[in-house]
């Protein structure tokens, strides 16, 4: 019985394979973390394909030992970062060379999708955005990526977001000046929730807004003079989640009024953030917004979106 889709997705930093069915039941979400040396703040494009290419076949593998090719109805793939003409990574390359060798191998229709569908289509699975019809806000909040989207009939229009650094990059550059292992958010977020008493608003200006845009470079530098100047990182780093928080508020607002939409949907690997977690929801509340956060495994980068996307495409 074809049953199942089947996805690839080769993002800047994760391998993953993923496999879900006709009632959206997701029955395997493999990845694989690609490696970044001790010191470093990110990969080269060429960096990150060649870990794909070493990495695919063995994911592909125990895939296939848990679900049979005659299960699969059709396979699906990320082709590039954002469903706008001309965006383009190479990264994503492996994974469509392997999923249309794969595709043409078993005889099955093939899907292409962006990874920002992807990660929306993830984050939205149980949340009131899972089959969403009207307009609504979205934020992509990843190592590379901060940005609002208006999503609409199919279509993403960017609406605001940073105008210089993403949010990833922020802690990040944060994390590796005070010696964390690259990627930092998951470090710098249970610090921040461990020491979020000491929050010290005083450390740090506001975040510089122009309407639902932010410039975060400033905040960056902030932070690095304040730790270069001997402020403890546990007062400091409950502060640039705050100040982060209030900036994401702020523009999801003035987003929400020119847009009408007041759901507002958090993807990305950032949205995994705990301290963003626990505090947006009640300050979105309070502004008369809804934040919809989904599944924290789902935040990060992944495939199961993709065969969300494929299982709908296939079957609906």
């Amino acid at each position: 019985m074809k049953r199942a889709i089947l996805a690839i997705d080769t993002s800047n930093y994760t391998t993953s394979v993923a496999v879900t069915d006709r009632e959206g039941e997701i029955l395997l979400d493999l990845r694989r973390l690609l490696s970044v040396k001790e010191g470093k703040k990110g990969l080269r494009q060429s960096e990150a394909l060649f870990q794909h290419v070493q990495a695919l076949p063995e994911l592909l593998e125990e895939a296939f030992r848990a679900v049979s090719a005659s299960e699969l109805a059709a396979l699906a793939f990320s082709a590039r970062p954002r469903p706008q003409e001309g965006s383009y990574m190479p990264c994503f390359l492996p994974g469509g060379a392997q999923a249309r060798a794969l595709a043409a191998a078993l005889e099955l229709p093939l899907f292409s999708f962006s990874h920002q569908e992807g990660h929306f289509a993830a984050a939205a699975r149980g949340t009131a955005l899972e089959d969403a019809s009207a307009p609504y806000l979205a934020y992509h909040l990843s190592g590379g990526t901060c940005e609002l989207i208006l999503v609409s009939e199919g279509t993403h229009r960017i609406v605001g977001g940073s105008l210089d650094i993403s949010a990833g990059q922020l802690l990040d550059r944060l994390g590796v000046a005070l010696g964390l292992p690259f990627p930092c958010g998951a470090s710098l977020d249970r610090m921040a929730l461990e020491h979020a008493e000491k929050a010290d608003m005083s450390l740090l200006a506001p975040i510089p807004l122009k309407g639902a845009y932010a410039n975060l470079s400033g905040i960056e530098t902030q932070a690095l003079r304040r730790l270069a100047e001997g402020a403890e990182p546990a007062a400091l780093l409950p502060t640039v989640f705050r100040r982060l928080s209030a900036a994401l508020l702020a523009m999801a607002k003035a987003a929400a009024a020119q847009s009408g939409c007041e759901k507002v949907l958090f993807a990305g690997g950032v949205s995994s953030s705990e301290a963003l977690r626990r505090s947006l929801p009640k300050a979105f509340a309070a502004a008369g917004l809804s934040a919809c956060f989904g599944e924290k495994r789902l935040m990060t980068d992944n495939a199961v979106g993709t065969a969300l996307l494929g299982g709908r495409r296939e079957w609906q």
